[in-house]
């Protein structure tokens, strides 16, 4: 994969690539937006650990595709109010702490979820040979 990064726009201003170009004939996975829900039906208090909780389903996902967060070109984050960011982002970062080639990122602020508690929805793209 190559990073797009061009010299005639601003640089991104957060751990993140402007943009990924996958090579002809990888693999393609793509998740569902994740909810901050465990396997166990709870859900986490606050911003921060709701998108650390999505980022490990996110995981769990890839490894069904034998890919992880290495692999990953696109995030696609939604949060309930410019508060949450913040929170989003550290578990964002923390996910991608590993990581030589950041992916292409959005985080977009939305009205709400299908439950008042959701903070956090998070989806992923990834391609792997």
């Amino acid at each position: 994969m190559r990073v797009l990064t061009p010299t005639s726009i601003a640089p991104p201003f957060a751990r993140y690539a402007h943009g990924v170009e996958i090579p002809a004939g990888w693999r393609i996975a793509a998740s569902s937006g994740q909810l901050p829900l465990a396997a166990d039906g709870t859900v986490p208090d606050g911003a921060e650990a709701q998108a650390r909780l999505c980022f490990t389903n996110c995981a769990a996902i890839l490894s069904e595709a034998g890919m992880g967060p290495d692999d990953v070109v696109r995030i696609n984050a939604f949060v309930t109010d410019r508060e949450h960011m913040a929170g989003y982002m550290i578990a964002r970062d923390d996910w991608l702490a590993g990581v030589a080639r950041l992916p292409a990122s959005t985080l977009v602020i939305v009205s709400g979820f299908t439950r008042p508690e959701f903070l956090v929805e998070i989806e992923v793209t990834a391609a792997a040979p």
